[in-house]
């Protein structure tokens, strides 16, 4: 656990977040051997193909926070010298102020008292729950947690050139994706992947033990059981009538 207060909004959004950080990967991946980097003053991150500078993956890149070992802290960007007080990640404060999350609305968040004696990998962890936090209360995705030195992270959420989330490629990625996953409400999670993708939801009954989502490309019914475990999937391809 990492920051106990914003883990139930990264898990809602867990399985859209999954499936969007899986695009990200296949589109930089087909670079083949590449690297990053970040032009805070242009507001870019850039993937550039080490055999060939010229095969790049340009994104739009907002800060969303900083996570640094120095301090033990989170600072969200809305507070950070080199962040935008009125830029994406306000909309993080805005959530909080209404909800009453004060994790949100604070400037600085120090470290829990039982954060891991590897820190590294401690503060990786935080910087996906904070990531899936963000496209929660965004509405947007991927996001890119990115090492910048001395041990600390900056998390960005990225307007990246990738195709929209259709029912058929989440079909088609979700098995492998799901095997990786651990789900603390797997039918809230679906819930919010309709939501969040601009799908059609239908609940198959009134005991919610199955959600039928649909878009133009197909549909797909998540059967649940009663500890709302995704127990199948049924999908089929092809034009829908919405």
């Amino acid at each position: 656990m990492t920051f106990a207060a914003l883990q139930p909004l990264a898990d809602r959004a867990i399985l859209f977040t999954s499936l969007r950080q899986d695009a990200l990967s296949a589109a930089a991946d087909a670079l083949g051997e590449h690297r990053w980097d970040a032009d805070m003053q242009a507001g870019t991150l850039t993937f550039t193909a080490n055999a060939d500078p010229s095969r790049q993956l340009v994104t739009r890149a907002h800060l969303v926070a900083t996570i640094a070992p120095g301090p033990r802290s989170l600072l969200w960007a809305w507070a950070h010298p080199r962040g935008d007080a009125a830029g994406l990640a306000s909309q993080l404060q805005a959530y909080g102020a209404q909800h009453g999350v004060a994790e949100l609305t604070a400037p600085e968040l120090a470290f829990p008292a039982d954060a891991d004696a590897d820190i590294d990998g401690w503060i990786a962890r935080a910087a996906h729950t904070v990531g899936g936090v963000a496209v929660e209360l965004t509405g947007r995705a991927p996001y890119y947690s990115a090492p910048v030195g001395g041990g600390t992270r900056a998390v960005f959420i990225l307007d990246a050139p990738l195709a929209p989330l259709t029912v058929v490629d989440a079909m088609i990625a979700l098995p492998r994706i799901l095997s990786g996953l651990a789900l603390t409400d797997a039918r809230t999670a679906v819930w919010d992947l309709a939501r969040l993708a601009n799908w059609t939801l239908t609940w198959t009954d009134q005991s919610f033990s199955g959600a039928t989502v649909t878009d133009a490309t197909g549909s797909a019914t998540f059967r649940f059981d009663e500890q709302a475990r995704i127990t199948g999937i049924e999908s089929t391809v092809g034009p829908q009538v919405l």
